[in-house]
């Protein structure tokens, strides 16, 4: 066989194994998960976590003008040829891209991890917002003093990278699963496109650095940061990532980290209301602090201003990533961890 169609034909290989190792979540969860993973997250992460900037946004950046580069040089060869090189090159960066973290795609599922249910009623989700509301305003007061004032983080978000240990630490107790060593949190040097794009961050796969978009609304940024701490731990859904970052905020002793924890969870269970009987929404909506509807209100305010076609062109984009990726609902997967949150909360206080 020539050595130009090696690579092509082991792209075709590495897409027919995973359709067959999906078949086999266990043998990926001890062998990869809480394997491999481990060692490799780790090592990663003490050799880039202690860079002060995005060794991966470098990456990224250096590979999109090499990229340029290539198609520009390389324009006149003809199409097969052309082909057979993008299909190499893909093949390697989809081999990296599973063996450094994406194989975490196809491990056992965290509702069947904890022993959590799936479904939920109208009357469930009601119930639960309910006790949602009442968490989040008593923490909306109890840091403003007053209900009417929004949450304003006082920390940097040095500060906020370093104390997202604190509530690590306190969910490992509970759950030994959830260990998080060997910090690695950056802000991306790419935070204006990801505004643009709609994102608020992301984990890089090849240098295992969390991704945070600094240009965030600050009342909510402890959220975003234990989200992508979870999928530096080897959760790839989002909904589940969203679900332990929820619980890596509570668990903090600070307000503020609490505030965002509680507040977006409201956010999301609010959404999944309106869209199933607007009139019971505006009804709950009376029920909820100014001062939180403010920071409602600010976020809105934020996302609105970069409000452009892009992050509708990439949100389509990332539906489809995500459902090629055991994520069967998309981009809507990440409301899904409201299933995960009423049915953890049924028997456990907020």
């Amino acid at each position: 066989m020539k050595r130009k169609y090696i690579l092509p034909l082991f792209l075709l290989i590495q897409i027919v194994f995973l359709k067959i190792i999906a078949f086999f979540p266990e043998t990926v969860e001890q062998y990869y998960s809480n394997g491999l993973y481990v060692f490799i997250s780790s090592t990663l992460r003490t050799l880039f976590g202690s860079i002060p900037f995005s060794v991966g946004d470098i990456f990224y950046g250096i590979l999109i003008l090499y990229c340029v580069y290539w198609m520009y040089k390389n324009w006149k060869i003809n199409w097969k040829q052309k082909g057979l090189k993008i299909l190499s090159f893909l093949s390697v960066i989809y081999f990296f891209f599973h063996l450094l973290w994406a194989m975490n795609y196809y491990r056992v599922p965290l509702f069947e991890k904890m022993n959590i249910k799936r479904e939920y009623s109208d009357n469930d989700l009601i119930a639960f917002t309910e006790r949602l509301i009442q968490k989040t305003n008593e923490i909306q007061f109890e840091i403003t003093k007053n209900k009417n004032n929004k949450v304003i983080n006082p920390y940097s978000q040095e500060e906020i990278f370093i104390s997202t240990q604190n509530g690590y630490d306190n969910l490992n107790k509970q759950y030994s699963f959830f260990n998080y060593q060997t910090p690695s949190k950056k802000k991306s040097l790419f935070s204006l496109p990801l505004t643009y794009m709609g994102f608020g961050g992301y984990l890089n796969p090849f240098t295992n650095e969390a991704q945070v978009n600094y240009k965030l609304p600050m009342y909510g940024f402890p959220a975003v940061v234990t989200h992508e701490m979870a999928h530096q731990m080897g959760y790839g859904s989002e909904s589940e990532c969203n679900f332990i970052g929820f619980l890596a905020c509570i668990k903090n002793n600070d307000l503020y980290f609490q505030y965002a924890a509680f507040s977006n969870a409201l956010r999301y269970c609010l959404v999944n209301i309106a869209m199933k009987n607007n009139l019971q929404f505006e009804k709950m909506k009376k029920k909820i602090n100014k001062g939180v509807l403010e920071n409602y209100k600010e976020s809105e305010e934020f996302w609105k201003q970069y409000d452009t076609f892009i992050d509708k062109g990439f949100h389509l984009f990332y539906d489809q990533y995500l459902k090629a990726n055991q994520q069967k609902d998309g981009i809507e997967s990440y409301s899904k961890f409201v299933d995960l949150l009423i049915n953890y909360y049924k028997d456990k206080n907020l």
